[in-house]
């Protein structure tokens, strides 16, 4: 049992109120995942991509990247939150990054590449680790959070949702998959590379190959009812987009609200009751498999 909320904000007045939108939201579904929780925020770009690095403290984190300016030759933009950094580099640099990363820091974690998402995930209580990441003090066009119950592996931080496995990609799901150490194999071949053994990895996985391959996010989730194997909801973010999408059984509780100015997802109708005109939205739950999405142009 996990927690899933989701904010797609389609009123840009409302940009500087994600962040603390978000945590009520990601608070509220505490008592269905407290041993860990995260979130991903698609918030402001640079001229480069932006790297989410997470280690076990700050300390870590500074002499990486101070090593790193020498090993560049220039400084690099950096934002530390707790044991998480994001660090702005020139796009052309991102592999030399990454692989000099692996090779002299591989105690340090890349939890996403991007433009415009961030992702920060700890083991602890929801409100403990929004609160560390200041959460509430965010910005941005919409953001997904999910709050973790581990029934089927440890309580470790590579467990915590959401997961990202391409640029400005993340997923965060509630339920189980039953084919995924076939389908890890399948995309390994394809090139794909994998730091959990989480099933939730795997689907962030497929859906960035089937979008690598051509699909539309759409495309893709549609694709994802025919070859992932098991019962799940899923919502996910892309740099412009916002999906939500029910197995064909749809067992997990799931309700939507929508307005004028926002899309919102929860697990359950509790966390989206502090979200500004909830009372004159339309909410709805979500149909057994059927892709609900929403991009920003």
């Amino acid at each position: 049992m996990c927690g899933i909320v989701g904010l797609f904000l389609k009123n840009p007045k409302l940009e500087p109120q994600l962040g603390s939108l978000l945590s009520g939201m990601l608070v509220t579904m505490t008592d269905r995942g407290p041993d860990s929780a995260g979130f991903a925020i698609y918030g402001s770009g640079n001229a480069g991509v932006k790297l989410t690095l997470r280690a076990t403290g700050r300390a870590v984190l500074s002499e990486a990247v101070a090593a790193l300016e020498g090993e560049l030759g220039r400084g690099v933009e950096v934002v530390e939150r707790d044991t998480h950094a994001v660090i702005g580099v020139p796009e052309e640099a991102e592999t030399r990054v990454r692989a000099w990363l692996a090779a002299n820091h591989p105690e340090i974690d890349v939890v996403s590449v991007g433009r415009v998402m961030e992702i920060y995930k700890e083991v602890g209580l929801p409100g403990e680790v929004a609160e560390r990441f200041d959460l509430a003090g965010m910005h941005g066009t919409h953001g997904i959070g999910h709050t973790r119950m581990a029934t089927e592996s440890a309580v470790t931080t590579n467990g915590a949702h959401p997961f990202s496995t391409g640029a400005d990609e993340c997923l965060v799901h509630n339920g189980s998959l039953s084919n995924h150490n076939g389908l890890r194999r399948v995309l390994q071949r394809e090139g794909l590379r994998f730091a959990t053994q989480n099933d939730t990895e795997v689907a962030a996985g497929y859906l960035s190959w089937r979008m690598r391959e051509g699909d539309s996010l759409k495309q893709a989730l549609e694709a994802g009812l025919r070859d992932l194997d098991g019962f799940f909801t899923f919502v996910v973010g892309t740099r412009t987009g916002f999906a939500v999408l029910r197995d064909p059984i749809a067992c997990k509780p799931a309700v939507m609200a929508e307005t004028d100015d926002y899309v919102a997802f929860g697990s359950e109708y509790r966390a989206l009751v502090g979200l500004p005109g909830i009372a004159a939205a339309r909410v709805f739950e979500p149909e057994p498999a059927t892709v609900y999405a929403w991009e920003r142009h």
